[in-house]
């Protein structure tokens, strides 16, 4: 009886695991790539862009389970619910509704651009679900880049209007064009501008343009004082940037005041995709903030 159970306690021990296991998230807003192991980490792109953008991060950083979110309508995905209405603040809820039903236990959250965006949403509106935040290159207010200090998102609207209207509605050549022009000055590494350039046209106009409305009218200012987790903001200067280092080093500085508990750190000869133009220098800095 006694070498019966025995051989029975394995197959009990696999039965009660399913039995508690987490069903399939699914979502109509976006889906997730697991891969590794170890603590979990939520990593989120930017606006158009893939997941396989991590991919290297991921490789040169083991040790950790990765959460990669695909957004719905970005790079090839099929729209879903981003297809209509609203799209930055429901796909942060469904971000923090997999945290939740997934079962994970206060992951540290990376994001890039529009992901940092997400992840300063989700780390404000749910701080229970959240270890740590890195956001990489975006403030918490990016309005105010198009229409200065003292810019408001109803003063942005108009041209907020105008810049959804040319991203979801440009087409052919033109669209290329823009596209590649755009790319140009995120991606200082001209091998990897193709395959980034290459997002863009996979990705839904319609919601792209809905994304990038969105995001220059929020403003996460007030919002920041609730996050308390250690956080970490990586940035580079723009190319074209009519400021020195120096003054982009104040705006952030400013943008992330009611966060006082924020690392500032300036990554130099990069543009806006900072884990492509210095990926050895951005892996050091992700393993240092992982370990903190």
């Amino acid at each position: 009886m006694t070498r019966f159970l025995g051989l029975l306690l394995p197959f009990l021990a696999l039965w009660a695991g399913a039995a508690t296991a987490a069903p399939p998230f699914r979502s109509d807003r976006l889906s997730v790539e697991v891969t590794g192991k170890g603590p979990d980490v939520v990593l989120i792109p930017g606006l158009s862009s893939s997941p396989r953008v991590w991919d290297s991060t991921i490789a040169a950083v083991p040790g950790y389970r990765y959460h990669v979110i695909h957004v719905a309508g970005f790079d090839a995905a099929a729209p879903g619910a981003n297809a209509t209405g609203p799209v930055v603040e429901p796909v942060a809820e469904e971000i923090a509704r997999y945290i939740k039903e997934a079962g994970l236990k206060r992951p540290a959250i990376v994001g890039h651009s529009l992901g940092g965006s997400w992840g300063m949403l989700v780390a404000a509106r749910h701080p229970e679900l959240v270890s740590k935040l890195m956001v990489v290159d975006m403030f918490p207010f990016m309005g105010a880049m198009f229409g200065g200090p003292a810019a408001t998102p109803d003063t942005l609207r108009p041209m907020a209007e105008q810049i959804r209207k040319g991203i979801s509605s440009g087409t052919g050549d033109p669209r290329k064009a823009a596209i590649e022009q755009t790319i140009a000055g995120m991606v200082k590494t001209e091998s990897a501008r193709p395959t980034i350039v290459a997002q863009s046209p996979a990705s839904d106009g319609a919601v792209s343009g809905q994304a990038m409305y969105e995001l220059i009218l929020l403003d996460l200012r007030p919002e920041l004082s609730r996050i308390k987790v250690p956080m970490t903001v990586l940035y580079a200067v723009p190319p074209s940037a009519p400021v020195t280092p120096e003054q982009i080093d104040q705006y952030f500085k400013l943008s992330y005041a009611n966060t006082p508990q924020a690392v500032l750190k300036r990554l130099p000869d990069s543009y806006h995709f900072i884990m492509i133009d210095q990926p050895a220098t951005f892996q050091a800095e992700l393993k240092a903030f992982l370990a903190r």
